[in-house]
Formats: C-alpha cells, sequence, structure tokens
C-alpha cells in the first residue's frame, strides 16, 4: 500500500512522504486566500474553493476563516453551512452531509496519534531523510440534517447519524444513532429528537400577532 492509501484506511502511515506536505502547504494558502476575501465575493470565494474543495454541493456556505489540512479529502453536501473558524484536520476522509448546520469554532480531527510517547515522538526517517511521525487516521461522517453547536469537536473514526443535535463544546469520540440529542464531554445521547420538539408544538414561543 502507498502511504496515501495507509492514511485513508486508518494504517499507521508517514505524513512527511508522498508529497504530503506539499498538499498541506497548497491547502493552508489556499486556506489563506479564502479568509482574506470579503462575503461579497463571492465569485474569488469559488474559484478558490473549486481548487482547495471541489467536492461540494449546491449551496454550501463557508463564513471564513477555514483551515483545512487538505480540503480535498472533504465531501459536504447540498445546502450546508459552516460558521466562522471551522476546523478540518482532513487526513482521513471527512464526510458531510446535506443541510448540516455547522456553528462557530467547530472541529473536525481525523489524525489518530499514538498514546506511547516512545510511538508519538518524531524522529529521522533514513528512507526519507527528513524528520517525520506516526500516525493514522480515522475517518468522519456527518449525516444529513445535523447541527453541531459552536467549539464542537469531532474526533476520528465517528459517525454522526442524520438529524442529530451536539450540543455546544461537546466532544464527540464514539457514534451517535440518527435523531439525537447528544451533548457533554465526552459527548452521550441525552434523548431523541422527537415530534414534540416541533416548533408548531410549542406557540409560547412565538409573539402574537
Amino acid at each position: 500500500m502507498t502511504e496515501h492509501e495507509k492514511m485513508f484506511a486508518g494504517k499507521i502511515y508517514d505524513p512527511f512522504s508522498e508529497g504530503m506536505p506539499e498538499e498541506r502547504t497548497k491547502a493552508h494558502r489556499l486556506c489563506k486566500l479564502f479568509n482574506d476575501t470579503f462575503e461579497t465575493e463571492n465569485e474569488k470565494r469559488e474559484e478558490i474553493l473549486q481548487a482547495l474543495m471541489p467536492n461540494r454541493g449546491k449551496n454550501v456556505y463557508l463564513q471564513g476563516p477555514i483551515f483545512f489540512d487538505f480540503g480535498t479529502n472533504i465531501s459536504m453536501g447540498d445546502d450546508s453551512f459552516a460558521n466562522f473558524n471551522f476546523t478540518v484536520l482532513d487526513e482521513g476522509k471527512v464526510t458531510i452531509g446535506k443541510s448540516v448546520f455547522i456553528g462557530p469554532y467547530v472541529s473536525l480531527c481525523t489524525p489518530i496519534h499514538p498514546l506511547c510517547w516512545q510511538d508519538r515522538n518524531s524522529f529521522f526517517n533514513e528512507k526519507t531523510g527528513c524528520t517525520t511521525n506516526l500516525e493514522r487516521a480515522g475517518a468522519i461522517t456527518i449525516g444529513d440534517n445535523c447541527w453541531l453547536g459552536s467549539n464542537v469537536t469531532v474526533c476520528g473514526g465517528v459517525t454522526i447519524g442524520e438529524g442529530c443535535v451536539i450540543g455546544a463544546g461537546s466532544v464527540v469520540v464514539r457514534d451517535i444513532e440518527p435523531n439525537s440529542l447528544a451533548v457533554g464531554n465526552p459527548c452521550r445521547v441525552i434523548r431523541k429528537i422527537t415530534e414534540n420538539d416541533r416548533l408548531a408544538n410549542h406557540p409560547e414561543w412565538f409573539c402574537e400577532e
């Protein structure tokens, strides 16, 4: 397997091989260019995103600033939105469904570093002639119609089912079943989202006409 194939397969790989540093540098540059644009510069933003994040649907809106490691390993469905300071370390594949709302300061982090420092610390690789480290990556999947509140962190290997709401500040380290309200660190399901949560069932939240 190539190092890229190992990365996508969740195996230990060398993140400083096969042009990966150059790919990350390119993505970081494109993020900086995007972040330097104004919200009204639609054509310029579209051009940058086409190079940075080509796998996205219609009406995807990224408020910016954004911070991606590759960009090309992210897919995002129609009508999805990410607020400011959206960070994606997309060493593993990141799949975001349709109509997903992502709050400010949300981080999706696929890299999984070894727990033991003896395995985690950097070392000189004589084969490549450069300093590197070993890690693996876990894919992240977020289903359709989810809402991730501000400051949510999703770790590698996690799937969040469709229709979920993840409370602000949560750290998601395990799968969340569909249509769940989940909060906390570590994030846990506290209940199902039901028909009773529909706005039509809460007239007290509306102003009288």
